[in-house]
């Protein structure tokens, strides 16, 4: 990993922990140990998109914290949620047991809705006017929506007979995965009270890359690096990116629209090049 990547993502990490700490009881036990559980050990790659796109906008991570901070709260729950056994039944999530195998599926389930809850008390402390948490609520409520619905309609898909298309599975999973990484690309500008139409170009190209890259690390990767279980996607038999167009192929998708990320964002001058790198690492990544 570039090391301005790698210190970004530190330091986004540093800023939701100190979000986090400011809030010392989530609920009883284990539901509290288990929310904390679940926000550890993830790369907090939304969190600084957050507080990036933010500091381009001249915003410091004292007003977007709580926003990163939120928006890790709803992928984590997306998570844990996505990995229960009436899911995709995982066993390891981040190179540890998923939580409903550390403690049991009630206590995943309830982890996950108080995850979804919380997010949303965070989000209105983000350090803008209160017309601006409207829409950074809102339009939060509809990405973790647009989420739910593309995690639907991935499920019909296992089922149905005939297998979905390209065209298919990119509005997939620009609902599944794009919705919060596009809300966390845009959510930095909107705090700052720029221009967050930059950002959103840049967020549906990075979402839809990343989701790529996912594809191509669950047909060649290793779980042990990956820190999840791979080969699910063949076992299944499910159509994907890498089904469709092959390793070489998918790759190929991945790099141009990591491209049109890195594109996205020219009127930024060399000061976003640590987003540009984001971009390019995105498709490079091997966990």
């Amino acid at each position: 990993m570039p090391a301005d990547i790698d210190a970004g993502l530190a330091s986004a990490r540093e800023v939701v922990a100190g979000v986090i700490a400011g809030r010392p009881d989530f609920g009883p036990e284990p539901i509290d140990a288990a929310m904390r559980y679940a926000l550890d050990g993830g790369k907090g790659m939304r969190a600084f998109l957050v507080i990036e796109g933010a500091r381009l906008c001249g915003t410091g991570a004292g007003a977007s914290g709580p926003a990163a901070a939120a928006i890790e709260c709803i992928h984590a729950y997306s998570l844990v949620h996505d990995d229960l056994p009436c899911m995709d039944d995982d066993d390891l999530r981040r190179g540890r047991p998923t939580l409903h195998r550390k403690w049991d599926e009630a206590t995943a389930v309830l982890a996950g809705d108080a995850l979804q809850s919380l997010a949303f008390e965070l989000v209105l402390d983000a350090g803008c006017d209160d017309a601006t948490k409207v829409t950074l609520t809102r339009s939060l409520a509809e990405a973790a929506r647009g989420m739910v619905g593309g995690q639907a309609l991935d499920i019909a898909a296992e089922e149905a007979e005939t297998p979905l298309t390209l065209d298919e599975i990119e509005a997939l999973q620009a609902l599944k995965t794009g919705k919060l990484i596009r809300w966390s690309a845009t959510a930095g500008a909107l705090i700052a009270g720029a221009d967050a139409a930059p950002f959103d170009a840049y967020g549906q190209a990075l979402g839809l890359a990343f989701q790529i890259a996912d594809d191509v690390l669950d047909a060649t990767g290793d779980a042990a690096e990956v820190g999840k279980a791979v080969g699910k996607d063949a076992a299944a038999g499910k159509a994907t990116f890498v089904s469709l167009l092959g390793v070489d192929g998918a790759r190929d998708r991945a790099q141009a629209l990591a491209d049109a990320a890195v594109a996205a964002l020219d009127g930024y001058g060399p000061e976003a090049d640590t987003l540009r790198d984001l971009a390019r690492f995105t498709v490079t990544r091997r966990s």
